[in-house]
């Protein structure tokens, strides 16, 4: 019966006709208020005076003038040790009982504290996605009592002294409401097993068991998962297993790459939805199905901020310049690339969180991820990023009529010169020079500093089209298989070449 399922759809069309978006620049004073009254009295608060700024006509002008911005390292050095040492009362107050271990492309593994008020935090914004789905195509009844697939990390934590570590979506997933595990899978004991192969294991032979109504999870995991299950139960789709599939909530890295094989797996269309959950918190959702962007949760726990990513406001590591130009949401613009920084209720303060962004619709505080701070490639003046890459890379689908689901770059030295150097994973093998030549001509469209470049400092462009298992593979001996793992899209030519030397021993 579907008496449960249509009483949550009615309860989200009354949620969405008595709810309104928030005002943004409103909504966000009232987010750093909240923040900076509750943090006050923290070491933190007391060392950059959060009670004048509290006090200040302009709330957001002093609290950028009285707090430096801050890189993981910088507010790991200052501040977070601390918390791991067992200290309270840091950044934010009390202790943290979890540490989110980063699994992050641009740096060595980080530990972001996890408060209680995050972990609400995260809920939160979790019921403002699935309220969203009332602006999807329409939904049965019944789908609100299906299950829900979530492919994260493990929740078996790493027990320290007085916390636990380890990523954010085991985390989450340890801290699920009572009233939410009868709809979570796999459930608390396969979520538990670390073991990547092993898990796909479980899953596969337990999922027709289960009738799920949507999953979660980063693409390429994902698609494994699913391809196990259809293999190891001998059907031809995931919807011979789950009937009643219709909602796929994406995350982590640019979904379209895997869109034409993932939807091999399919019997039918799935509505997807992107989010922008990390370590660090729950950011933005998707919220409308006429957009790829993703509305920037404003009303929950989190303060946002846009340097302008240029030149001028970063240092040669990549980081923000102590006298770069900062705006809030209200100041920033449209079709933009901006650094993004966050303030939050785990005592991240003026945080570069490492990724790029454009605000691409500013009523609707709707943005899309360009790229990582450190992922830009621009060594001879190439000035390409992650999301100019991932247009060529869609186009050369197109072109060649296969599938590209990873690859990765370096500006690496050759003859006494910097080349770009491509490894592209895909379905299928395909001429090196010539796919190269498509490319190259495809990034100087998208790019016309790349394009000047091509005709003067980089005189050269090598690529090498290799199967996609080979990345796989290289993830699970390097970093690890599954969760919210993600292969870097550039690398520095010392890591590259080290990536490199691992590919051609597999040869």
């Amino acid at each position: 019966m579907a008496v449960i399922g249509e009483l949550i759809r009615k309860a989200i069309d009354v949620y969405g006709f008595i709810a309104s978006e928030p005002d943004p620049g409103k909504a966000q004073r009232t987010e750093l208020r909240n923040l900076l009254e509750k943090a006050r009295l923290t070491a933190f608060g007391k060392k950059h005076n959060f009670t004048d700024i509290l006090a200040s006509d302009d709330i957001v002008k002093a609290f950028q003038q009285a707090v430096p911005v801050h890189d993981y390292d910088k507010l790991y050095n200052d501040w977070w040790h601390f918390l791991l040492e067992g200290h309270q009362n840091v950044t934010w107050p009390g202790g943290q009982r979890y540490f989110a271990l980063s699994s992050g492309t641009t740096s060595n593994s980080k530990a972001i504290p996890v408060t209680d008020d995050m972990l609400d935090s995260i809920r939160k914004s979790g019921i403002q996605q699935v309220m969203s789905l009332k602006n999807f195509d329409m939904l049965p009844a019944d789908f609100f009592e299906k299950q829900i697939m979530m492919l994260g990390s493990s929740v078996s934590l790493i027990e320290k002294d007085d916390h636990q570590e380890g990523e954010i979506s085991g985390i989450s997933a340890a801290n699920l409401p009572a009233w939410f595990r009868t709809f979570y899978k796999p459930g608390v004991e396969i979520a538990g097993i670390k073991d990547w192969d092993e898990k796909v294991r479980r899953i596969a032979q337990e999922a027709p068991k289960w009738d799920i109504g949507s999953m979660s999870g980063i693409p390429s995991w994902v698609e494994m998962m699913l391809k196990e299950i259809v293999s190891y139960n001998r059907v031809n789709t995931i919807h011979d297993i789950w009937p009643n599939l219709h909602v796929y909530t994406t995350g982590g890295v640019a979904f379209e790459p895997y869109r034409k094989s993932l939807e091999k797996l399919f019997a039918h269309p799935l509505i997807y939805i992107d989010t922008y959950l990390t370590s660090e918190g729950y950011l933005a959702t998707q919220k409308r199905p006429d957009t790829s962007s993703m509305a920037l949760i404003l009303d929950n726990g989190i303060f946002f901020e846009f340097v302008p990513f240029t030149d001028d406001n970063m240092d040669e590591q990549g980081r923000v310049r102590e006298d770069a130009n900062v705006l809030s949401l209200e100041e920033a613009e449209e079709n933009v690339d901006y650094v993004l920084l966050i303030s939050t209720v785990s005592g991240t303060w003026r945080y570069m969180i490492g990724d790029t962004v454009m605000i691409t619709d500013k009523q609707r505080s709707e943005i899309r991820i360009t790229g990582r701070t450190k992922h830009f490639l621009n060594v001879v003046g190439e000035q390409l990023s992650v999301f100019q890459m991932n247009q060529a890379m869609e186009q050369m689908q197109k072109q060649y009529d296969i599938e590209i689901k990873e690859f990765v770059v370096s500006a690496v030295q050759k003859d006494g010169a910097y080349i770009n150097k491509w490894y592209i994973g895909s379905n299928r093998v395909i001429d090196g020079p010539e796919f190269m030549n498509s490319l190259d001509q495809a990034l100087c469209e998208v790019n016309k500093n790349y394009k000047v470049a091509r005709s003067k400092s980089l005189k050269t462009v090598e690529a090498e089209v290799i199967p996609v298992e080979k990345f796989y593979r290289w993830s699970e001996e390097f970093k690890k298989l599954g969760g919210q793992t993600k292969i870097p899209r550039v690398m520095k030519e010392a890591d590259f070449l080290e990536f490199e030397q691992y590919i051609r021993s597999l040869a």
